[in-house]
């Protein structure tokens, strides 16, 4: 070793500072999960109009379609977790694609029933605006939440956290949406939403994006 490379040896030896270590991935984000349970609860508690999503809920079809929904945000935040630590494999993606999968499909038969019923009425737009406007707005702090507590990992993919970080605010944000939601899905209400899934996760992964080239630069 160089004189130079003892020194700095010595200096980190006599100044560094132990570094505290994170608590296991698992549960960290089983803290963020819970308290985002809690706030959505209070919001859903205080608007939401509860008879009517009772009554929309006791369709098998919706509840199967709400189960799938909540998985993937659930599942896409523990890989983001997962991820953000440099020993974890990239498998770890994966997690969330299988209910991801079962959430679009489940709610893609929802939407040809309701086409079925209701006819041409299922291609039209109505109030998918706002849905698209409540999914951006409850994923927004969400997001901002997650980020801080997955950057504290330093991860070494931060684009890939990223994205799953997006996918499950975003899944958790279309669950929330549900509560009130006044009507049955449609295909146009469907293709909104998942619209938004990915306008957000593209958001965050391209907001981890330039951060990394910044920090490389």
């Amino acid at each position: 070793m160089t004189a130079a490379t003892d020194g700095l040896i010595e200096r980190l030896a006599a100044t560094a500072q132990p570094v505290r270590r994170l608590r296991p991935p698992l549960l960290r984000a089983g803290l963020w999960l819970a308290a985002v349970a809690a706030a959505l609860a209070a919001m859903v508690l205080l608007f939401a109009d509860l008879d009517l999503f009772a009554r929309r809920a006791s369709d098998p079809k919706l509840a199967v379609e709400l189960v799938f929904t909540l998985l993937t945000g659930i599942l896409a935040v523990i890989a983001a977790f997962e991820l953000s630590l440099p020993d974890r494999a990239a498998a770890w993606a994966l997690l969330p694609l299988p209910t991801l999968a079962l959430w679009i499909a489940s709610s893609g038969y929802s939407c040809w029933r309701h086409l079925l019923v209701h006819g041409p009425e299922g291609w039209v737009i109505g109030e998918s605006a706002a849905c698209l406007r409540f999914i951006l707005a409850v994923s927004v702090p969400l997001a901002v939440s997650l980020l801080i507590l997955l950057r504290r990992a330093a991860p070494l993919t931060p684009v890939r956290v990223a994205a799953m970080g997006g996918l499950g605010v975003a899944a958790i944000a279309a669950f929330a949406l549900q509560f009130f939601h006044p009507f049955d899905v449609t295909f146009m209400d469907l293709a909104v939403h998942l619209a938004a899934v990915a306008m957000f996760v593209a958001a965050m992964a391209g907001v981890a994006r330039v951060a990394q080239s910044r920090s490389r630069g």
